[in-house]
């Protein structure tokens, strides 16, 4: 089926899905429909998501995309199922676990090829377990906007296409309103969708699972010599390119089990999620991780741990465990590569020289010592001067010096940045220009997602709409939203984000 053209206005029951998936054996998913919602309502829709799936954002408020995408209608080319898979959480083995509340639709081929659409929440599904099948408006709104805040950052992510609500409750810490994230990938095969045909021994569904990926998301692989092992190798590359994506912009995932890894390499399901504020390389952004295994300094440890969970699983097809480890090997040097890059751009830097590592280690210890705001810190780097005279040093630099307790250490940190910069002979304008392209000046802070969910646990909507207006331009000044760039309030601070969020 050739791409329609973007923005295609079209009826809900005319959506044309196919779903590759659905063509594997039964094995590998259960056939079943939403469980419908009682008065599902609009609350929010991504222009730039709809436009990957071919679809015209303004149809999305109708009635019927309301209840096609709330789980009340199917259109007649959907094949919706959700998918079985296992996994490691926390670093124990959890056995089978599955789409516990997830039904995909199918697939719609956009102007970049097919995405698949998955309704989250859609109601109980054989693999909820001791769950409801359903998600609340509170989580569902901060998945929603941190996938779409994600991709305008650049960093491989999910998307969601839109988000619906209903007045039917749902038990969670207290009671609250359910609602379905409508959420698009290529493809939402996990690391865990391998371990679980390992687990049981089941070498035919692993290598008939493998095949479809490499197929459908991996063809160039095909003709590798041993393709098995290529797929390890490149999906070990792309998550340590995803996760020195995450850290260089302070985002921690939260829940970074291995049914929770994306096959290709993409962040993959946003529960308790943060983006680093006072920056503590220990923090921990889901507070029932009382371990501290998610981190945000573990994320990259855990990262090689997952890859190595995965090699396990896909080894009896690749048959070589040394290549399974000189694949795995790989995982450090794309990481550091990939984060060292990204760093030299944060600080404006065009050249790689020697010192420049003990430049970035010092910046990353004084910023953990001072609990410097992580983004504010990058964005106003970019409007630091390199040439002041001394007697002037103080006052130029106070909006970033400010930051610090240790203004001292500070100012001896930017002496030596200072001399870095005119080692390359850098030019303040260019610099700034190029900074700003690269450190964000909006993030979706804790605060800000709170304000926009207790607005819409009331019935308004709009503080959803304009969040989602300002992240999807996150480089971009727009001073008239400069207090969203603020530094938090105090109440932030007593912000906690669980496995429920």
């Amino acid at each position: 089926m050739s791409p329609r053209p973007e923005g295609t206005a079209i009826r809900a029951d005319d959506l044309p899905f196919d779903n590759s998936f659905a063509e594997l054996p039964p094995a590998f998913y259960t056939r079943l429909m939403p469980t419908p919602l009682p008065a599902p309502y609009f609350v929010a829709a991504s222009a730039k998501a709809a436009a990957l799936a071919g679809l015209a954002p303004a149809a999305l408020k109708q009635d019927d995309f309301v209840a096609v995408f709330s789980g009340n209608q199917v259109p007649p080319r959907a094949q919706p199922l959700s998918a079985v898979y296992s996994g490691h959480q926390f670093g124990h083995w959890a056995g089978q676990l599955g789409d516990g509340r997830a039904i995909l639709l199918g697939q719609l081929n956009g102007p970049e090829g097919p995405m698949e659409l998955q309704l989250k929440g859609a109601g109980m599904t054989p693999y909820s377990r001791m769950g409801d099948g359903r998600a609340v408006l509170r989580s569902s709104i901060r998945e929603f906007l941190c996938s779409e805040a994600m991709a305008a950052l650049g960093i491989p992510t999910t998307r969601a296409l839109m988000l619906t609500g209903s007045p039917q409750q749902v038990v969670r810490e207290t009671i609250e309103s359910a609602a379905v994230v409508t959420r698009m990938a290529p493809s939402f095969v996990r690391f865990g969708s391998f371990e679980h045909w390992h687990y049981r021994g089941r070498q035919d569904e692993l290598r008939t699972l493998a095949d479809y990926v490499i197929r459908e998301f991996y063809p160039e692989l095909q003709s590798a010599e041993n393709p098995y092992l290529a797929l390890l190798l490149e999906v070990t590359r792309r998550t340590a390119r995803m996760i020195a994506h995450w850290q260089a912009v302070g985002f921690m995932h939260g829940v970074m089990n291995t049914d929770n890894m994306s096959i290709l390499g993409i962040t993959l399901d946003y529960g308790p999620f943060g983006f680093m504020e006072a920056f503590d390389v220990d923090h921990i952004c889901n507070h029932t991780d009382e371990g501290g295994r998610y981190s945000y300094s573990n994320q990259v440890p855990v990262g090689h741990w997952n890859c190595y969970a995965l090699a396990n699983a896909l080894l009896p097809l690749i048959e070589d465990k040394e290549a399974a480890e000189a694949a795995l090997d790989g995982y450090i040097d794309a990481y550091g590569d990939c984060f060292d890059a990204l760093v030299q751009a944060k600080l404006g830097l065009k050249t790689t020289q020697e010192g420049d590592r003990a430049l970035y280690d010092a910046m990353f210890k004084l910023m953990h010592e001072n609990r410097v705001d992580f983004t504010l810190f990058f964005r106003r780097l970019g409007e630091l001067r390199m040439d002041v005279l001394d007697s002037d040093r103080n006052e130029a630099d106070a909006p970033l010096r400010d930051l610090f307790l240790d203004r001292p250490g500070f100012d001896a940190w930017a002496v030596d940045y200072r001399a870095r910069l005119r080692r390359e002979h850098s030019q303040d304008d260019a610099r700034r220009l190029a900074m700003h392209q690269v450190n964000p000046k909006y993030i979706l802070r804790n605060y800000l997602a709170q304000t926009a969910i207790e607005k819409a646990q009331n019935g308004d909507f709009s503080e959803v709409a304009k969040l989602l207006a300002i992240l999807e331009r996150p480089f971009d000044e727009q001073p008239e939203n400069e207090a969203y760039a603020a530094l938090p309030p105090d109440w932030a601070s007593h912000l906690e984000v669980s496995c429920s969020s």
